[in-house]
């Protein structure tokens, strides 16, 4: 018994050391793993993705989609059975060929600023959560869809300071109800220049072209080097020739009208920074121009017209993993803490937390489109909570209290779980994912049957038609619900029926930031 209790001990002993020197390995393999990934490594993340979150999976496989619908010009590889070529003519007038690009919402409306938005935010998905993307089949499709953007930026850039930011006139388009297929319409086109700038539609277009061309870089380094020479063009455009586009050509106010250009120059030189390593525009950032727009300390809203909150996310980028100079720059602090007070917002338990939120949490700013700032606010709460995470920062403090990124995940979350149907309507607000969604999506191509005769005027009957729609406008956003959490699934109830394109970009940033639990890189060159 006695010397059958040593072996025991000395067996004991052993199988602990074992443990221990698997471990050791493990972590020490983790570490190594990751110094490589920062040094730009082939695989995009530090290790490979977690397990799939089915939902998350099926519902980004819909919403990726909705570009398809949205894509104006000689379609390739079509997908979508009910849509074909379109506006292939598109820039004619001024000998350019401007028939890629996507279409805004429901109508056939090219608008420069919320589409190189579109650009600018499926870049940043793909840059942080490209893996995650390719781990469910989509990375591929949303490089696709971001190329179809990004050569229509291309096309419309024709000088250093001219970018055409406009095609289509929007009050003959909704005079209009048609497919995109039979237009017959004069496409007008509508220019920023220096008798007439905006430095927020070129800013917007300088952080696309930026981003894009980060993820282009290693697939085709030949057109990720023509995106950034225009990027660097655009921003030395947008600075120089300081107003706001709306300004200089009073007309588009009705549409897309912006709000500021700051936010935008600040992004642009943001993403510019990443994409060249170019000390310049950390110091544009960081010197008088962060004092003069960067609003620290006061959250805002992540949306088309408002890039701060996201400009804020991405530089805290830099003090998160950038060279120690950089990084320890008291400025450079500042935006970080300014996205921290973003987060604290968001976080429904914070002391600061937004009131500005339905009674079953979903964050509510308007009624137009209600559905735009709580999916980006949740996909740049996802992008923070992993910053935090691949970088070791255990915690942010809101007013005194701590709170994990499991937190800002959790929120993201929510809001997710809300848009896919854990709501008071039981509805999925993504068509075609879940049981029920709306049937009488505010989308021309979607209401009228392929087969159809109809023109302009003729064509108004299918919007007046009280039967669902012939054909799905499979993931598609919609605006989404009230205050009160109610939702008319109404065609001519465009309010909260309508999706956009936009509202496609951050429905896929945010369902990719949850396929699975993988962090983010480092560094994105």
């Amino acid at each position: 018994m006695e010397e059958k209790s040593r072996t025991g001990g000395w067996c004991g002993w052993l199988l602990a050391a074992i443990v221990i020197l698997a471990v050791a390995f493990a972590i020490f393999y983790a570490v190594e793993h990751k110094k490589h990934k920062s040094d730009g490594g082939p695989a995009p993340v530090p290790g490979p993705p977690g397990a799939i979150t089915k939902k998350y999976a099926d519902a980004l496989k819909i919403a990726m989609q909705f570009f398809d619908i949205q894509k104006s010009g000689k379609l390739e590889n079509n997908k979508i059975s009910w849509r074909g070529d379109s506006a292939l003519k598109d820039g004619s007038e001024a000998k350019l060929d401007l028939s890629k690009g996507m279409y805004d919402a429901g109508d056939h409306m090219k608008f420069g600023f919320p589409m190189a938005f579109t650009a600018t935010v499926l870049s940043w998905t793909i840059l942080e959560y490209g893996d995650q993307m390719k781990s469910v089949n989509q990375l591929e499709s949303a490089r696709s869809s971001l190329k179809w953007i990004t050569d229509f930026i291309v096309n419309a850039h024709p000088k250093p300071d001219v970018l055409y930011i406009q095609v289509g006139n929007p009050t003959a388009d909704h005079s209009c109800w048609e497919r995109p297929e039979a237009m017959k319409e004069p496409r007008p086109l509508t220019q920023v220049n220096t008798s007439s700038p905006g430095s927020d539609v070129a800013g917007e277009a300088a952080a696309a072209l930026a981003a894009a061309s980060l993820v282009f870089k290693t697939s085709d380094s030949a057109y990720s080097s023509l995106l950034l020479k225009h990027a660097k063009q655009l921003f030395a455009f947008a600075d120089k020739h300081r107003e706001l586009y709306s300004v200089s050509i009073p007309e588009v106010r009705g549409f897309y009208n912006s709000t500021g250009y700051g936010d935008e120059l600040l992004w642009a030189a943001g993403w510019l920074y990443h994409a060249t390593g170019d000390q310049t525009y950390i110091e544009y950032v960081t010197g008088k121009n962060g004092d003069d727009f960067a609003n620290f300390g006061s959250p805002t809203w992540f949306s088309w017209d408002n890039k701060l909150a996201g400009a804020q996310v991405l530089l805290s980028r830099v003090s998160f993993f950038g060279h120690k100079d950089v990084a320890s720059d008291s400025v450079v602090g500042k935006y970080r803490d300014s996205a921290e007070a973003v987060m604290c917002g968001l976080l429904p338990k914070s002391p600061t937390a937004t009131k500005s939120r339905t009674e079953n949490g979903l964050v509510w700013i308007s009624e137009w489109n209600a559905l735009q700032h709580p999916v980006a606010s949740a996909f740049l709460a996802v992008i923070y909570s992993d910053y935090m995470l691949t970088s070791q920062t255990a915690k942010i403090s809101c007013n005194g209290r701590s709170f994990r990124p499991s937190d800002l995940r959790k929120f993201a979350m929510s809001q997710a779980d809300y848009v896919l149907g854990d709501n008071p309507m039981k509805m999925s607000y993504l068509v075609g994912y879940g049981d029920k969604y709306p049937q009488y999506v505010h989308h021309r191509g979607a209401s009228i049957p392929t087969d159809a005769k109809t023109g302009c005027k003729d064509g108004f009957k299918w919007l007046e038609s009280t039967d669902p729609n012939p054909n799905v406008a499979i993931g598609a956003l919609v605006g989404g619900p009230f205050l009160n959490e109610s939702f008319v699934d109404s065609r001519n109830n465009s309010m909260q029926t309508e999706p956009s394109t936009y509202n496609g970009a951050v429905v896929v940033g945010l369902l990719s930031s949850l396929v699975t639990t993988s962090s983010v890189v480092r560094s994105f060159t």
